[in-house]
């Protein structure tokens, strides 16, 4: 849930209800819409009504996927064919050809209200055995009888503030956790989520600590993922591993009632990505001057990477050396940084400085630690960057002096925010490769 929706290729059912022993089937989700719409409305209905329908079918469909709401409990499936929970789906059922038409100009269309990102959980019954708070299936041919039109069907059942978003992107579906745990040190748009979550799940659990949403994982979200953890019964140790993750999911799918007509709503602030998740030649920023770091301390240890600038720009070489990484590491070989390769990159340095002997010191000083140094920290690794930061001091007064007593305390943090605010990325007060490279490039020039 850290991303806009977009409209999955396949979606898994579950041909049963959620705790029963089941098949799963995973057919694609316009073959699932489809045979949901020819098992719940007629094919002799009015468009307006079989529109309105299938695209209350698509949108609680959609929501199911994007809060993850089964997997987040711990269910391999996406969806169930028990219509006390979900949809009617009958596996080979018949599909109707108006259905079939209708489905394939609508299926990545969506309802939502306005100002929210979610797909609408558009619950509906069929209107005279059931009733229910939503859309009543024979009540929409009732209404396009009388002259109303796809969206005004919708309005009247889901209020007013609901749109229709067309064209939604397609993805590939792949579960929300990141693939490795989150702890202290960590960074990115993950933890920016996970930190972002747990605030809003505070205000129904006041027991968890107060955070300040950032990209790094420090002290203090620690803490609160450890009293997270004792609330719901977890293992507290403070680390989001993947039970973790989706045990703050659910919960925040629950406190913001993302899973239901009356949800509070996601807004584009709440899951949008900070950071870019591809890099190319001709871009500029800190992301860069990350990754050439990585390459240019790995190239004093792999003769085949050429020496490259640490200058913040993507320039020939080091498109050049990012394809002679790929190349090596059996990756697509496009001169591009994608996720896949940025965490390759990452993952190769961290082995290398691993196997490193004591005190060692390239031409560009000590190596980066491998994960983010945050306010607590102690060790040798804060006492050799204390010993750069008190250098800078000297020269540039907007750095405050700092000891070097190994001990990541407030003052260490106030300089790092004040190089972070002349750098211009998020004054979060944490050490990573970007800050480490420029205090130790700073230091040796004074």
């Amino acid at each position: 849930m850290a991303e806009l929706p977009t409209i999955p290729t396949n979606v898994t059912v579950h041909l049963g209800a959620p705790n029963t022993q089941a098949r799963n089937v995973t057919v694609p989700f316009t073959d699932y819409i489809k045979n949901v719409a020819s098992s719940e409305i007629f094919p002799s209905w009015p468009q307006a009504a079989l529109r309105a329908n299938i695209l209350a079918q698509i949108s609680y469909t959609l929501n199911r996927v994007y809060t993850e709401y089964y997997p987040s409990r711990g269910y391999d499936f996406d969806i169930t064919n028990d219509t006390r929970y979900d949809h009617a789906y009958t596996e080979n059922g018949e599909v109707f050809d108006t259905v079939s038409l209708i489905v394939d100009e609508l299926f990545n269309n969506y309802i939502r209200r306005k100002g929210t990102v979610e797909p609408l959980a558009a619950k509906f019954c069929d209107g005279r055995i059931t009733l229910c708070d939503g859309l009543l299936q024979w009540g929409t041919v009732e209404l396009a009888n009388q002259g109303y039109d796809t969206l005004e069907i919708l309005k009247y059942y889901y209020g007013d503030d609901i749109e229709i978003v067309e064209n939604a992107p397609l993805a590939d579906k792949t579960e929300s956790y990141p693939g490795t745990a989150l702890s202290r040190g960590s960074f990115g748009d993950d933890v920016r989520t996970i930190k972002n979550e747990l605030s809003r799940i505070r205000r129904n659990y006041p027991a968890i600590p107060a955070l300040t949403v950032t990209s790094v994982y420090d002290g203090e979200t620690e803490a609160a993922v450890r009293e997270f953890q004792r609330i719901f019964n977890l293992t507290p140790d403070g680390i989001v591993g993947k039970a973790t993750w989706y045990q703050i999911k659910r919960v925040y799918t629950a406190v913001k009632r993302l899973a239901e007509l009356t949800s509070e709503g996601l807004t584009i602030p709440e899951v949008e990505r900070v950071f870019r998740t591809t890099l190319s030649l001709g871009d500029r920023g800190v992301e860069v001057e990350a990754v050439q770091y990585y390459l240019a301390f790995l190239g004093y240890f792999y003769p085949q990477l050429a020496p490259i600038p640490i200058n913040g720009f993507f320039d020939d070489m080091t498109r050049d050396a990012v394809f002679t990484f790929q190349n090596a590491y059996g990756l697509p070989v496009t001169g591009e940084i994608n996720l896949e390769t940025y965490y390759t990159i990452e993952r190769a340095y961290k082995e290398t400085v691993a196997q490193l002997p004591a005190n060692y010191q390239s031409a560009i000083g000590e190596p980066y630690p491998g994960r983010f140094l945050v306010e607590g920290d102690r060790g040798e690794e804060v006492r050799v960057i204390q010993g750069y930061l008190s250098r800078i001091s000297r020269t540039d007064p907007a750095i405050p002096d700092v000891a070097a007593d190994g001990i990541f305390g407030p003052q260490t943090k106030r300089a790092v925010v004040a190089l972070q605010k002349q750098l211009g990325v998020e004054e979060n007060g944490a050490i990573g490769p970007v800050e480490w490279v420029e205090i130790i490039l700073r230091g040796n020039r004074v």
